[in-house]
């Protein structure tokens, strides 16, 4: 693969922004296969959508996303778009033999998802390849803090504890946007966040969830309706309150592979908490503990060292050895939440230029929908569940 990636992306809002900075900026930074060119964005307001494009770098923009399956010059479609279209782009834009990259979580439902899987099998077989965008991997703490487990270093698992604490619609008077709706998000804070975890979790263990008991809460039942939000409005005067129709808050015990024990916490009511994304691993040996809100460090507990030696250590992850560190700055220099998009798309576009399977594909994100769908069912009857096969 020597032509250029010619990337059309469907969404201009947080993701899209931050996807978009990625793809200015891979070219710059890592030495690719093939260099990436920023084509076309899509959105639906076409006076939006093209004011959005000049802003972020992209070289041309439509108001509608079907137009991308039409163009000889997208190789590669990212869907940063709400969760109710993700299916349809998806399943769409393989068939028409694009590259894929979506945004997690998959889908807004176990059987979208499954849907998705099963088109981006079929696309494999031309060569066509899919992703699922969790990108919290490729933190570079992350990254070494799978290695390290992988390695031994903190010995048999025992413990797997993660929460994800923000608190951005606290106050009531915050509008129904569309991630406080089902028919859009699929849920709330599970999707939204706790996604993250889930996935997190599993990737740097290596174990999957196999079954979850789960409680949630709506704090907030009713919040004024946005002046324009995908066909609601409210009236001039006082607000039109709709119903929040998805979660605020969930906490869920589970079972990671054989014996290990796990807590979960994914809340956007955790006031004073702005994106507190915390992961800690246990073991036999030692403990490893990750804290976005630190994200170049990484808190190593060696209990192999005499009991006099003994204590957290902080390792800070910016030494050229570490994972993706090689093409930024000299030890020390910290690099932020947008490099981890950067990262995203520089491994996708390796992948794609080897004939490889990125990672996570679309079937590990259907592992992760399936710990989603458990949680929810789990909430709703009070019960252990244990989660379906993937296949």
């Amino acid at each position: 693969m020597s032509e250029p990636l010619r990337v059309g992306m469907v969404g201009y809002a947080f993701m899209g922004a931050a996807h978009s900075q990625a793809w200015r900026t891979v070219n710059h930074v890592y030495d690719l296969p093939a260099p990436v060119t920023m084509q076309v964005l899509s959105g639906r307001s076409a006076t939006a959508v093209a004011a959005a494009a000049g802003r972020l770098g992209w070289a041309g923009h439509t108001d509608d996303w079907r137009t991308l399956l039409k163009r000889d010059d997208v190789d590669l479609i990212d869907i940063c778009a709400p969760g109710d279209v993700h299916a349809e782009i998806a399943i769409a834009a393989l068939a028409a033999g694009k590259h894929v990259l979506c945004e997690k979580p998959l889908a807004n439902s176990v059987a979208e998802a499954r849907s998705m899987v099963a088109a981006a099998d079929e696309a494999r077989r031309s060569g066509v390849r899919a992703m699922c965008g969790f990108n919290y991997r490729r933190v570079p703490a992350v990254a070494l803090m799978k290695r390290m487990i992988a390695d031994g270093r903190v010995g048999t698992i025992r413990h797997v504890r993660a929460s994800y604490l923000q608190d951005w619609i606290v106050d009531p008077e915050f509008p129904l946007v569309w991630r406080l709706r089902k028919e859009v998000a699929g849920s709330g804070a599970l999707g939204d966040i706790g996604a993250h975890i889930v996935d997190l979790t599993q990737f740097v263990t290596g174990l999957s969830i196999t079954s979850v008991s789960a409680l949630t809460s709506t704090f907030v039942k009713k919040r004024p309706l946005p002046a324009a939000s995908s066909g609601l409005s409210a009236s001039a005067g006082s607000p039109e309150f709709g119903d929040v129709t998805v979660d605020d808050a969930v906490l869920f015990l589970a079972r990671l592979g054989d014996g290990v024990v796990a807590t979960y916490e994914a809340t956007r009511f955790a006031t004073g908490r702005k994106n507190g994304l915390q992961v800690e691993i246990n073991g036999s040996q030692g403990s490893l503990v990750f804290d976005f809100e630190r994200m170049n460090e990484l808190s190593f507990f060696d209990g192999t060292r005499p009991v006099d030696e003994q204590g957290f250590t902080r390792i800070l992850v910016t030494e050229p050895t570490h994972p993706y560190m090689s093409a930024w700055w000299p030890p020390g220099h910290l690099i932020g939440y947008e490099h981890t998009f950067t990262h995203q798309a520089y491994d996708l576009v390796r992948a794609i230029a080897a004939g490889d399977d990125p990672a996570p594909s679309f079937a590990d994100a259907l592992q992760v929908q399936l710990v989603l769908d458990a949680v929810a069912r789990s909430a709703e009857t009070s019960s252990w569940i244990s989660l379906e096969g993937a296949s």
